[in-house]
């Protein structure tokens, strides 16, 4: 089977479960805490693996002991974490708060992920080799997200980039024209408004709701997977996870996002990021 390759972040994950998401000023009393490996990337990678894909990893992480647990945790999955290098620093944490209604608001501070730069990806450019697939995400600096999209396209594999967190500028020309498949959920394509025209294919993740596939000037609507929402935290990470493995097995845009919905369904049934995505045997 084709490689995927995913460039991108690895964080903690400090979540808090409370009733609701508390606002500005206000304290409540929570119910869960856990700490638990997350990232965008790490979590596309981690799904990826987890659903049957042939996976590497590129990113970076601080020399703690939250680096060495990420590293191992994708490891265990049978992800290739090789590139995945430890760096002097914290490694990238997330701190995420999770309503009881499955809601989340999330605060990132990224640490050894912004030392992740574009001479890395040349550096280990050996991970492409092979490579059907690249997924992306915007957890890193946009100059290596770019780089890493050239790199890519260079080796002629599909670019398939999560724009999140969107940037309120949108996202430049340059790297749109690399990009094959632009996959935003409705937040995400609100502030995105004026960039998308420049877009090829785009998938807009749209919850519960399914997603809509925009591509050859035609629009198809596919339904959500109705479940008991627990957690919707990365639930984005592994549609965009199983998208990657279904292309990476030739399957047609429409196919690979049916695939997407049903894996997504069966994360937010579950607590956590890496933690909920789902193995190959559980997506009827």
């Amino acid at each position: 089977m084709a490689k995927i390759v995913v460039v991108g972040s690895l964080n903690m994950d400090a979540v808090a479960v409370a009733p609701r998401i508390p606002v500005a000023g206000e304290t409540i009393i929570g119910s869960k805490f856990l700490t638990t490996p997350g990232g965008k990337g790490a979590n596309q990678a981690y799904a990826a693996a987890k659903l049957g894909g042939s996976v590497a990893m590129l990113g970076r992480v601080g020399e703690d002991a939250f680096g060495q647990q990420m590293r191992e945790n994708l490891a265990s999955v049978g992800c290739t974490v090789e590139s995945v290098r430890a760096v002097p620093g914290a490694s990238g944490v997330a701190l995420i708060y999770v309503s009881e209604r499955g809601e989340n608001s999330i605060v990132v501070v990224p640490g050894a992920n912004h030392l992740l730069l574009p001479g890395d990806i040349a550096a280990d450019g050996n991970v492409f080799d092979g490579c059907a697939v690249v997924l992306l995400q915007l957890e890193t600096t946009l100059e290596t997200v770019i780089a890493a999209a050239r790199f890519a396209k260079q080796r002629r594999a599909l670019v398939v980039l999560d724009p999140a967190p969107a940037p309120s500028g949108g996202l430049p020309r340059e790297l749109l024209e690399l990009v094959d498949v632009l996959t935003p959920n409705e937040t995400e394509a609100a502030m995105l408004e004026g960039s998308l025209d420049a877009a090829q294919t785009i998938i807009f993740k749209l919850g519960e709701r399914g997603c809509e596939l925009r591509s050859d000037g035609k629009s198809i609507c596919i339904p959500a997977v109705a479940v008991n929402a627990v957690d919707t935290t990365a639930a984005g990470d592994v549609f965009n996870a199983a998208l990657a493995v279904a292309l990476s097995e030739r399957a047609g845009l429409e196919d690979a996002c049916r695939f997407g919905v049903k894996a997504a369904a069966v994360s937010v049934t579950r607590l956590g990021a890496q933690s909920s995505a789902p193995a190959r045997s559980e997506i009827s």
